[in-house]
């Protein structure tokens, strides 16, 4: 056997990884378009899902193109900022600042008779990991036309229960508002909503913190477009 030295064996280790790195890089770079449009189709397909609408990978651009008509980008106060682009923000980043710093996005949806659905993102923490979704309202800004919700670590059968249509269409005609005008959100009350409560849905079973977490989320992330749903009723 031929015996190499141990600067041989140093600089044909440093080349192969070298070698390897380049390939990586070379490969995460060609596949990192196709991962951001993964990333955008799956994001339409939830936006389109807030508003009743399915949709597959192979019709999901078609369809958003036809059924959101408009987006625009708001702050906390409840004023439109120009310049920016309502899709391309990240809700997770978003929800880190202040909220007087808050980017927030607002889609609308115009369905097949003409109405028109409002859509803002969700975005907050279950028992494992990020909780996520949108919700979409009637042309009143106050009742729920429809949710959708998604998780990255809940557990089967449990909290990740939030993900099923059976979960999510409990919140359709639901308020976020009391008959005052006053904001309350949707409660996701432990063993089972009060009968005809135009404001509670029930938790899951066995998914308490989970539930915790998602009234939480909706209760966070809609506080901050009160003032521009309060503005949008008066009008």
């Amino acid at each position: 056997m031929r015996d190499f030295s141990n600067a041989y064996i140093f600089r044909f280790s440093a080349i192969m990884i070298i070698i390897v790195a380049v390939l990586l890089s070379g490969a995460a770079m060609l596949l990192q378009p196709l991962q951001q449009k993964n990333v955008e189709i799956e994001k339409k397909k939830s936006i389109l899902a807030s508003i009743n609408i399915e949709s597959t990978r192979k019709n999901a651009e078609t369809l958003y193109n036809k059924y959101i008509k408009k987006t625009l980008v708001i702050d906390a106060q409840g004023n439109e900022i120009q310049g920016e682009n309502a899709f391309k923000i990240d809700m997770k980043e978003e929800m880190s600042k202040p909220v007087n710093e808050r980017k927030l996005p607002v889609y609308f949806g115009v369905l097949d008779n003409g109405g028109q659905k409002v859509i803002v993102p969700l975005q907050g923490k279950g028992l494992w990991g990020p909780i996520y979704g949108y919700i979409s309202f009637n042309e009143d800004y106050k009742t729920v036309y429809g949710a959708t919700f998604n998780h990255d670590k809940e557990t089967p059968g449990l909290g990740a229960e939030i993900a099923t249509r059976a979960f999510q269409k409990q919140f359709r005609g639901k308020t976020v508002f009391d008959k005052n005008g006053k904001f309350i959100s949707i409660l996701v009350k432990k063993g089972g909503a009060t009968p005809g409560s135009p404001n509670e849905v029930d938790a899951i079973s066995g998914g308490t913190l989970t539930s915790k977490g998602l009234q939480a989320m909706l209760q966070d992330c809609l506080s901050d477009y009160v003032p521009w749903f309060n503005k949008q009723m008066k009008k």
